[in-house]
């Protein structure tokens, strides 16, 4: 090798995320009970207060095709705004019905996810400012190397929606409904859905956090 002369390394093959994501995060609903205590897409208890709801929907890929190997997991606060978490210093009441915390899989035929779970309330955010009733979604499916951050908000709360300092960060206002879901009644019961779409024209609002 001559002096001053750098010797380059040949770049590694890329390999996005395989079925192994449902395996090794969701290995029940692959068919593998290896767990005594499964990760569940049911956070609401018997104990856990608030208005019971479901939220389904599907992720969409940039062709319109339902994504049916996405593993979802959602993070929100309790019936009364307040996060299960030390970081939450909200002088609100803490549920220790609701850990506010789950993970689900789409099925593998339509590609529909679900979660049971409560409706949260307005939380405290930065400055005292008031945020919207929410939930934070994680995403992460084959073709996804980074997980993807998004919120769910609802579409029965207009005024606080249109106060939550975190959707009025959004620019372009007519993105902003990418992240509002809409509410049904199916089968008796409270559902909002939520359809996430990962590229185009209605692409879904994404965070970097």
């Amino acid at each position: 090798m001559k002096p001053n002369q750098i010797e380059l390394l040949k770049e590694t093959a890329s390999q996005t995320a395989g079925p192994y994501v449902h395996i090794g995060l969701a290995p029940k609903q692959a068919g593998f009970d290896i767990f005594e205590k499964n990760f569940s897409n049911v956070l609401a208890g018997p104990d856990t207060a608030g208005e019971r709801i479901g939220i389904e929907g599907r992720v969409f890929d940039g062709s319109g095709t339902p994504v049916r190997d996405v593993l979802i997991e959602i993070w929100q606060a309790n019936a009364d705004g307040k996060y299960n978490h030390p970081a939450d210093r909200q002088a609100k009441a803490l549920d220790q019905g609701f850990r506010g915390w789950g993970r689900g899989c789409s099925d593998f035929e339509t590609g529909t996810y679900r979660f049971e779970t409560i409706k949260p309330g307005i939380v405290e955010g930065r400055n005292g400012r008031p945020m919207a009733p929410h939930v934070n979604f994680w995403i992460v499916a084959r073709g996804i190397n980074i997980g993807l951050n998004t919120r769910m908000y609802f579409s029965d709360e207009t005024d606080a929606n249109a106060k939550d300092p975190v959707l009025n960060l959004i620019e372009w206002e007519v993105r902003r409904k990418t992240l509002i879901a809409h509410r049904e009644e199916k089968n008796g019961q409270v559902v909002y859905r939520f359809d996430i779409q990962l590229q185009g024209p209605e692409e879904t609002v994404f965070f970097d956090i």
